[in-house]
């Protein structure tokens, strides 16, 4: 379950308040303001708090007292001309605040962003839940073999059964192990009275990356950008692409123009390099062009000929 009882009466609170304000608001994004979104299989995301809209882009790139009277096209074109020449710093105006529920070893590799403000659940502190990640079986694949960050062909039948259950049983007694040095019941009294339990936050160390963490990640729209650039990448793993693709969703209801200008000069488009741009020169003026003397590595062509679908 993504969300515990008093969670959800937490959401039912909030969602329930209003509040009268001067500033831009965004309908769309009001609609599923601290409402979590399902990520894999107990992870969720849930936008808290946002500052801005497309708006506040155009009113910083302009420098303007107010909206004025320009009209949605001009501010579409202004937001392209923006993302499109790289003048990145009206859309640090914007802010937007997440609750992330998420896999440790998830966690591991978002932290390597470090634009953003983020505060943890501290297991330290408090207990962590009975709740770990396991794969679907289709997201279970064997090592690469011309990718070593990358996976290969999914794995079928008695391997997957096999791999699934080591996942499983190894989280299950990883926890029983937590839970038994923790010596606590849910009211906090000792389970054995004759054992005094473990520090908290040295009974975390037997839990696997696999277990859940939490945490609010606060960050500005273009290193929001930038980050779902790599993330939300067909490139990237699996996993860290589900939450960046729920929050692509998030970011479209809040800023539509600014989304639509990154998925069209950033998500959907291609960085050709010097060379790369001769080659295409060339064979628009006809010539055949092979890998060879096009001054490009291997990698580099086939990367080449994918983005112009050869």
């Amino acid at each position: 379950m993504p969300l515990t009882p008093e969670q959800q009466q937490e959401v039912a609170a909030a969602r329930g308040e209003t509040r009268p304000t001067r500033r831009a608001t965004v309908p769309a994004l009001e609609e599923i303001l601290y409402e979590p979104i399902p990520v894999l299989d107990h992870g969720f995301v849930r936008v808290i708090d946002y500052m801005g809209d497309d708006g506040a882009i155009v009113q910083a790139a302009r420098v303007s007292y107010g909206r004025g009277t320009r009209r949605v096209s001009e501010d579409r074109g202004l937001i392209n001309y923006l993302i499109r020449h790289r003048h990145t710093t009206p859309f640090e105006m914007c802010e937007i605040k997440y609750h992330v529920k998420l896999p440790i070893f998830v966690a591991r590799q978002w932290i390597r962003h470090r634009t953003a403000n983020v505060n943890e659940y501290s297991a330290r502190y408090s207990i962590l839940d009975n709740e770990f990640y396991i794969p679907a079986p289709e997201h279970l694949a064997a090592q690469a073999v011309t990718n070593r960050q990358g996976r290969g062909d999914v794995l079928e039948g008695e391997a997957a059964k096999r791999v699934l259950d080591l996942l499983r049983e190894d989280a299950e007694r990883a926890y029983a192990g937590y839970a038994a040095m923790l010596n606590e019941d849910e009211t906090g009294a000792p389970v054995d009275p004759n054992w005094p339990g473990l520090a908290r936050e040295l009974a975390r160390i037997n839990l696997s990356l696999n277990f859940y963490t939490q945490w609010y990640w606060k960050i500005d729209l273009y290193n929001l950008m930038h980050f779902l650039g790599l993330r939300a990448d067909p490139h990237a793993q699996y996993e860290i692409r589900a939450f960046a693709e729920a929050m692509l969703g998030t970011m479209q209801r809040w800023v539509p123009l600014a989304h639509a200008a990154f998925l069209e000069y950033r998500m959907n488009a291609a960085s050709i390099s010097a060379t790369g741009l001769k080659v295409i020169q060339r064979m628009l003026a006809g010539e055949t062009v092979e890998q060879k003397d096009s001054g490009l590595s291997p990698r580099e062509w086939r990367e080449l000929m994918a983005v112009l679908g050869r």
